[in-house]
């Protein structure tokens, strides 16, 4: 087993089990996770045939960073992964600190119309290891802390959930890496079982919800997830998450030329969302070759923004991110599966 993939408290139990203290646990976090070091033997303040026990049952291992695309203020860095699949994470230089979006699964299923990850469809779940890893990884290449992550890279983090909300466990403890709870954003698709089973996690993580039209007849067109779980139920589960941790819950929407960007459906968008406590992220599509899709000009964004505020829904234009570096989700490992 990889060690990490283990929680800390993972980690306590295996001691005790062992015959030890399950301090130990905390010694063996502080040196992966504060000095980062790769190997057991590296652990000075552990007695040696307890390092010869850990080398025994498990394994410090990590991806290989097989490309990285730089650009202003954004690095996007492909992985192998140990049994050769190939998996993606974008680190974005924000003037309040480092943020890298994640990826939780090796491809997605979800097979939104207009997202690069879904053409090439889901071939298993990452583990929390591989999660965690790219933090790590990333973290040793630029030098640098990572100070907050979004899970919106390739995959649908709760068709994947049990890894995780390990993952997350594992990256928020003090002793690991520390990153703050309220830094921590999961993004879904609108799965609305996994929507009410986080809602009764009662963490203080982030919450966003990939919502990207007003109403069920062109959701069903971009989303098919939106046939399983309508709008009308998602934003019932928001409603009784809402009710249960007061957290202010995020709706992403990207802009579509044409297709979502009108008028009509921001007003359709603000009426949907009227008296919840969220805010709406206009997000500036990233265009792909292999996508119809266009992305809206610059002013029906902001005509879009301004119909939202005047109908007081708390808007924010995300900053754009690295057109340059095929910033697409998934963009950067499909052009290199087609490369080879």
């Amino acid at each position: 087993m990889n060690i990490y993939s283990l929680r800390r408290k993972d980690l306590e139990n295996y001691f005790e089990n062992i015959g030890q203290k399950k301090f130990k646990a905390v010694q063996v976090y502080e040196w992966l996770y504060k000095k980062k070091v790769t190997s057991f033997a590296s652990m000075s303040n552990i007695k040696k045939e307890i390092i010869q026990k850990l080398e025994e049952d498990f394994e410090i291992a990590t991806p290989e960073i097989i490309k990285i695309q730089n650009g202003k203020d954004v690095h996007k860095f492909l992985f192998n992964m140990q049994d050769g699949e190939k998996i993606e994470a974008v680190l974005m230089n924000h003037d309040y600190g480092n943020s890298l979006c994640v990826s939780t699964q090796v491809g997605c299923n979800m097979g939104c119309a207009f997202c690069e990850s879904g053409r090439l469809k889901k071939r298993r779940n990452l583990t929390a290891d591989e999660m965690v890893t790219q933090i790590l990884l990333v973290e040793a290449e630029l030098n640098i802390r990572i100070s907050h992550v979004v899970l919106m890279g390739i995959g649908e983090p709760f068709d994947n959930y049990d890894n995780v909300m390990k993952f997350i466990d594992i990256i928020n403890d003090d002793n690991g890496l520390g990153i703050g709870a309220r830094h921590i954003t999961v993004s879904t698709c609108g799965i609305v079982p996994k929507i009410r089973e986080f809602s009764k996690e009662k963490r203080q993580v982030n919450l966003a919800i990939s919502l990207h039209a007003p109403n069920d007849e062109l959701r069903n067109k971009l989303m098919k997830i939106n046939l399983a779980y309508p709008i009308k139920e998602v934003i019932g589960a928001v409603k009784d998450y809402l009710k249960v941790n007061n957290r202010k819950v995020t709706f992403e929407y990207i802009m579509l030329k044409g297709v979502n960007d009108k008028e009509k459906h921001a007003i359709e968008l603000a009426n949907l969302l009227k008296g919840l406590t969220c805010y709406v992220n206009l997000i500036p599509y990233n265009e792909t070759s292999h996508i119809e899709f266009k992305k809206t000009e610059n002013k029906d964004i902001m005509r879009f923004y301004d119909i939202l505020k005047k109908n007081k829904i708390n808007v924010t234009v995300r900053r754009e991110f690295g057109s340059e570096v095929e910033a697409a989700c998934g963009q950067l490992r499909s052009n290199y599966k087609e490369e080879k």
